[in-house]
């Protein structure tokens, strides 16, 4: 029988991975350990932005919801969103390979020196390192907040008594989550972590768990894999 899969990450994107369990036949249970609010801000004016930055499926999903912008050039960290640049309508998309570091380097290998018209969208929380990695490198920058994350205090009463009873996976999308299952749930020698990256991790360092995989590339395609092998080999 397969061990249950907790998955920990936000919604809308914690429907998108349980359909992934449900067509991978693996028993998922949903305990969204974040919520995703708008902010109240205005968006500046656009006019002149060319290129938009997006770090995350829910960038993407703020934005169209606030802009009609679809002309600008969407430089996206990975797979995922990419996918949802393009189903928002976005006809030029760059697709990164998942990690926001490396997407800074792609812009300002493709991008001259100078150029402006660059705004990354995204959460509160990401503000700075990326802009900042551009500004470095000669690119003026700028960046749009549009939405938080706001922790989770529980774990869902599925999720505790699958910890309880025995081995369970744990998908872990972000570091943030990782902090507020950490947080939330009590001990973790049952739980079986699952990760998109190292740094996702850092919040339960120090923590006794099962075991913990990481995904080969941040990305939601590699923790897939990475699951699936965790999975095949219990």
């Amino acid at each position: 029988m397969s061990l249950p899969v907790i998955v920990t990450r936000a919604e809308p994107g914690a429907s998108d991975t349980m359909a992934r369990l449900k067509a991978m036949n693996l028993p998922a249970i949903a305990s969204p350990m974040l919520a995703l609010a708008r902010l109240k801000v205005d968006l500046p004016d656009l006019s002149g932005v060319h290129h938009l930055v997006f770090t995350s499926a829910n960038g993407v999903r703020f934005f169209t919801e606030a802009s009609t912008l679809r002309a600008a050039k969407a430089w996206c960290v990975g797979p995922s969103t990419a996918a949802a640049a393009r189903e928002a309508g976005f006809a030029a998309v760059y697709e990164g390979a998942g990690d926001a570091a490396a997407l800074a380097a792609d812009i300002l290998v493709a991008l001259p020196e100078g150029t402006e018209g660059v705004l990354h969208v995204a959460n509160e929380a990401a503000a700075g390192e990326l802009v900042a990695r551009l500004k470095e490198g000669g690119i003026p920058a700028d960046f749009l907040a549009l939405y938080e994350t706001r922790p989770s205090e529980d774990l869902t009463q599925e999720a505790e008594a699958a910890l309880a009873a025995g081995p369970a996976c744990v998908l872990i999308h972000s570091a943030k989550a990782a902090a507020a299952f950490a947080w939330a749930a009590g001990g973790l020698e049952h739980a079986i972590i699952v990760a998109i990256s190292e740094a996702a991790t850092r919040p339960l360092q120090g923590r006794e768990v099962a075991a913990i995989h990481i995904a080969d590339a941040p990305n939601e395609d590699a923790l897939m894999a990475v699951l699936a092998e965790v999975a095949d080999g219990l």
